[in-house]
């Protein structure tokens, strides 16, 4: 079985770490992804047999690592979907983008989504996009920024950065073609707990050679 980092799991939920190129889902590909090896990793854990359910309520690009939740049961899949689309759940996310921008700024424009990859649109066209940024470091003409992502379109960082002439680092879609991973990483989730409604949060930091070079706390 593929190692998993469990970060917590009850009877409702599971929260992992997913690694950089993993999928979340099976595609065209049929690359090993994120789900099929959560529900591995319960099926040997529980000795269930037959198939086991997982909701995928959310999503992180292949390229891009970080925290996701699963749910366990429909009911808390229904929850934590619900929570999302009401902006309930806080996504933050480290990233490392080229050239200097603000200390803090919202981003917000209109996406439209063309096949794999998403366009700057209009209003009619597209759907809103918004976030917020923070600078945390500065070095060698690379900016180390947290976001909080507050919808949840299409490649929307990498698209929103990028268009500000700040793509990311290692981003070969819509920045530069650089032969790193993309430096983008979902380090920060909270939310309420879908049945016992306590306040659950997570944090998990980038590692890697890259990240490595930046000193700063988030």
């Amino acid at each position: 079985m593929t190692k998993l980092n469990v970060l917590y799991e009850d009877n409702h939920i599971i929260v992992v770490e997913k690694k950089p190129n993993v999928l979340c889902q099976s595609d065209y590909t049929k690359d090993l992804d994120l789900l099929t090896i959560v529900k591995e990793y319960i099926k040997e854990k529980y000795h269930k047999p037959g198939n086991v359910y997982l909701g995928l309520v959310h999503r992180l690009d292949r390229p891009v690592g970080g925290i996701m939740v699963f749910a366990k049961t429909s009911k808390a899949a229904s929850r934590l979907s619900k929570m999302i689309s009401n902006h309930e759940m806080i996504k933050e996310y480290l990233l490392i983008c080229h050239g200097k921008l603000p200390n803090k700024g919202t981003m917000e424009d209109y996406i439209l989504k063309k096949n794999e990859i998403s366009v700057i649109s209009n209003e009619k066209e597209g759907k809103k996009a918004l976030l917020e940024y923070e600078i945390l470091a500065y070095q060698n003409d690379l900016s180390l920024a947290k976001v909080n992502l507050i919808t949840g379109r299409h490649h929307q960082i990498r698209l929103q950065f990028a268009h500000r002439a700040h793509p990311l680092y290692g981003d070969n879609l819509y920045g530069l073609k650089e032969q790193v991973p993309v430096c983008l990483f979902a380090y920060h989730l909270k939310f309420k707990h879908p049945v016992k409604e306590e306040i659950m949060e997570f944090k998990l930091l980038p590692k890697g050679e890259v990240w490595s070079k930046f000193n700063y706390e988030a």
